[in-house]
């Protein structure tokens, strides 16, 4: 896998396809092949598909600090760098779509379009906060009910209630604790964007996924509200769609780069 240095971090990432860049960005406790890996090659024939790993994820190694969106999007971006000249398209999930936002913001020259997926613009909601909260203690006192929480918000009921052992692990890695993981979810707390969004300038697609039970699909239609001009459409799904509704979002991830 190659690997790119941005600041103090080794960056870790995978390239597959020939065309124009589509950057690929996962969300808290994933990796790019994890939340993606399945679905590159529905990109690959038209892309070069980007699947960065930012710091705590994969083989990605930083200095254990706190992180923060602008290091992170840094770090995405290093990526792109590596892999073409030209501007991207950037896909970012769930806290990927915060650090998406963050590269457009950071180097407006890099990004072409922006397509959000189950994202979120505050962290005043008291909600999603308790969620989150709960999600980060969790970890620290039984690390197999962490696994089981988590599991119970990322799926809608019916979608969880048929899947299969292997295929579970396969979509959440079976939501394992660790360091890295834990400092996502602590930059999910504290992440604020709201600032950012009114000055996005570049097409901007937000994908909200109607059932999330982690990052509610009002979320999702308040990114969409503060970025000018940027398009919206609803998944049936919850949040991780990804796994459970990976051909409705290839289709409108298609349909708006086209």
């Amino acid at each position: 896998m190659p690997r790119t240095t941005v600041d103090s971090t080794t960056v870790h990432y995978r390239t597959e396809g020939q065309g124009p860049g589509l950057l690929l960005v996962h969300g808290t406790g994933a990796t790019g092949e994890t939340n993606y890996g399945h679905l590159v090659k529905e990109f690959a024939d038209r892309h070069t598909v980007i699947l960065p790993d930012y710091a705590g994820s994969g083989d990605t190694v930083d200095d254990g600090s706190p992180l923060t969106l602008e290091q992170l999007a840094d770090q995405v971006l290093g990526a792109a760098d590596e892999a073409t000249d030209e501007p991207v398209d950037v896909v970012g999930f769930s806290l990927g779509a915060l650090v998406a936002v963050m590269a457009a913001a950071r180097r407006p020259e890099r990004v072409r379009r922006l397509v959000l997926v189950a994202g979120w613009a505050r962290n005043d909601d008291l909600r999603k906060r308790l969620g989150f909260t709960l999600w980060r203690r969790l970890a620290d006192l039984d690390p197999e009910l962490y696994s089981h929480y988590i599991s119970l918000l990322l799926f809608t009921p019916g979608f969880l209630a048929d899947l299969d052992a292997e295929t579970f692990d396969a979509a959440v890695g079976g939501a394992e604790v660790n360091e890295g993981t834990l400092r996502q979810i602590e930059l999910g707390l504290d992440a604020d964007i709201r600032e950012l969004l009114p000055a996005i300038g570049v097409p901007t697609l937000v994908v909200g996924c109607r059932h999330d039970q982690l990052v509610p699909v009002d979320h999702s239609r308040e990114l969409h509200e503060a970025i000018p001009r940027s398009t919206y459409l609803e998944i049936e799904s919850g949040h991780l769609v990804p796994a459970e509704a990976p051909d409705e979002l290839v289709d409108a991830i298609r349909n708006f780069l086209a």
